[in-house]
């Protein structure tokens, strides 16, 4: 695609912003900019933004700080379509201070100017003006390549990246570590009802008398918030990380209602699934699943968790079974879902290969030290 050569400036978006606001604008032409980038490398807008999702965002701050800068072609007009570049910068406010994400991207016919390393140099200086010490991104690829001359591998030795792809030349020219490739897989639905009676009937058998499914939709009832707020605790340093440098983040009940609440606000709903340790009356396990308000067809697969004293007994499995089940039953429009895994995460690897995940790209996890 041909270079656009053109004059623009930097501009950081207020830290609250509405869409009443003055410099709404900005908002609107990051979140349309951001989705051209997607779909650049995706090939599809399943993964694309809402205006509602990102001025809700602003709104809900208690636990991430979030910082807005965008690059913006000169002119007079406050048109959205002059915004041709974007950083978003997520701190952390409770734990892991010392650390945030970065998220920088340029239309592709405005790259090659300087805006995306202008952008990259003001998320750095507004994390180091933070007292972060470290930062982390992702670059997202639809093929993962084999290995050889045209692949990074992560420095865990599992999953790689195209070496010659924009994204990652930018990110190693920008002095940042792979540390990590986390594998994106799709599922198609329906998914076959035998394949799924096989595996729920095995899981039901190996999980015993001893295990039940309970299942919500958005609010979690009160009789669980707190056993689900610990889960979520749990889950934070539970699954492989790589080299990244995260340590646990503590949920409490008023969390896990702030994050429902935010959520809701930016247009989407929760599907979720736990399961309970009879005897104990705990829960022990959980899948969740994120219907976005941009698509009827589509959904993301968020955490899922089994704690580690519970596990060899399929509740896995169990748990995402039952997730198939409920979404059939108030989502029967969904025809796929993405989910991502680490490349070291074998079980849960195995239990999405087994319903019937299928490999469609790779996310790199990137880590940088300020």
């Amino acid at each position: 695609m041909a270079s656009t050569t053109t004059t623009w400036t930097l501009r950081e978006l207020p830290l609250v912003l509405t869409p009443q606001d003055a410099d709404a604008w900005l908002q609107t032409g990051l979140v349309r900019a951001r989705n051209a980038v997607i779909r650049a490398e995706w090939g599809n807008d399943d993964f694309a933004g809402t205006e509602r999702e990102a001025f809700s965002d602003l709104q809900h701050q208690t636990y991430t700080r979030r910082r807005r800068v965008v690059a913006v072609l000169d002119g007079a007009e406050d048109d959205p379509a002059r915004v041709v570049g974007y950083a978003r910068l997520e701190l952390f406010l409770k734990e892991n201070t010392h650390t945030g994400y970065a998220d920088v991207g340029v239309l592709p016919e405005h790259r090659g100017q300087g805006i995306g390393t202008a952008l990259h140099e003001a998320a750095l200086r507004l994390a180091r003006a933070d007292g972060r010490t470290r930062l982390m991104t992702e670059t997202d690829h639809a093929v993962e390549p084999p290995a050889g001359p045209g692949a990074r591998t992560a420095s865990t030795g599992s999953g790689r990246v195209p070496a010659d792809e924009p994204s990652v030349r930018f990110a190693q020219a920008h002095g940042w570590t792979l540390e990590q490739v986390v594998r994106h897989s799709r599922l198609h639905l329906p998914v076959d009802p035998d394949v799924l009676a096989t595996h729920r009937a095995a899981a039901r058998e190996r999980a015993g008398a001893d295990y039940r499914v309970v299942s919500w939709q958005d609010l979690c009832p009160d009789e669980w918030v707190d056993q689900f707020a610990l889960l979520n605790t749990r889950m934070s340093t539970a699954v492989p990380l790589g080299g990244l440098d995260v340590q646990e983040d503590v949920w409490d009940a008023a969390r896990v209602r702030a994050t429902e609440q935010q959520h809701l606000g930016r247009g989407e709903h929760l599907v979720r699934s736990a399961v309970e340790h009879v005897p104990s009356g705990t829960l022990v396990a959980y899948s969740s699943l994120v219907v976005p308000g941009h698509s009827d067809e589509f959904v993301w697969q968020g955490d899922t968790l089994v704690l580690t004293e519970h596990r060899g007994r399929r509740l896995g499995m169990l748990v995402k079974v039952a997730q198939l089940d409920l979404l059939a039953r108030v989502r029967p429009q969904v025809r796929r879902i993405s989910t991502w895994n680490a490349e070291e995460n074998s079980f849960m690897l195995a239990i999405n290969v087994a319903l019937g995940f299928r490999p469609e790209g790779c996310v790199g996890e990137w880590q940088a030290q300020l």
